[in-house]
């Protein structure tokens, strides 16, 4: 698939594959091209910014719209643009459509306290998608011409965490592990850590890309499969996990 990713501000990692590191909070968003369908993973902070990504998308593709979206957790700033995306089937770990309708006030409340100007929460937050679809273990998605593996990899970072699986073409496995993983600082736990579990969410991380899988952190830079289990290692020391 030619495109030209670097063009738009996205980082290429494999054919039909790229992701954009967000401002401010750094955040990934991925994207999976396949012949049939076209795969977000996460949308950003604010109702604007997915329309940035949804205008990216259709740039970097010649005006093809995303159908699926895979949200990696339910943190304001990885689900709030996902409304923008009229008519993409989203998917979540299962329990995050309960999640994120139960808890809208608390997702808008968050969203202000790290800087997001009240009326764009607040606007974000009353349109606020849920997951369609729920993963309780694997479910793999058809994008014509590729196969992608969602994974529900957690709990640790959240009660709620998806990871997604790329098959590369010359063999290299691409993991996006969205907050399980994060390169640019110590991972980050909130109320809703379940720090206990963290290690053992990674180790299923490493179990589904191998060595030479790709990793895809929600925050930072691409790293390998030596940086998840020392990270996998310094959470086991942290949470006091064997």
């Amino acid at each position: 698939m030619d495109v030209d990713w670097e063009e738009y501000g996205w980082e290429r990692l494999g054919d039909g594959v790229g992701r954009r590191r967000l401002p401010v909070w750094d955040a990934t968003v991925g994207l999976v091209l396949g012949e049939k369908a076209v795969l977000l993973y996460d949308t950003g902070s604010t109702l604007r910014e997915g329309a940035e990504l949804r205008a990216q998308v259709e740039a970097l593709t010649g005006g093809r719209r995303v159908t699926h979206i895979a949200l990696s957790h339910p943190h304001f700033d990885h689900v709030l643009g996902t409304a923008v995306f009229a008519g993409a089937e989203v998917y979540g770990a299962v329990g995050l459509d309960e999640l994120l309708l139960r808890e809208r006030e608390s997702l808008r409340v968050s969203a202000v306290r790290h800087g997001v100007e009240e009326p764009a929460a607040t606007e974000a937050v009353d349109v606020l998608v849920l997951p369609r679809h729920t993963v309780s273990g694997e479910w793999t998605l058809d994008l014509g011409g590729r196969q992608v593996l969602l994974a529900n990899a957690g709990p640790g970072h959240s009660g709620h965490d998806l990871a997604l699986l790329v098959p590369g073409a010359d063999g290299t496995e691409v993991v996006f592990c969205g907050d399980l993983v994060e390169e640019s600082g110590e991972p980050q736990a909130g109320r809703d850590a379940i720090g206990s579990r963290w290690p053992a969410a990674l180790d299923r991380l490493l179990a589904l890309g191998g060595e030479a899988a790709v990793y895809v952190p929600g925050h930072g830079a691409v790293v390998d499969a030596a940086f998840v289990r020392r990270q996998r290692d310094e959470l086991a020391r942290r949470f006091s996990v064997a």
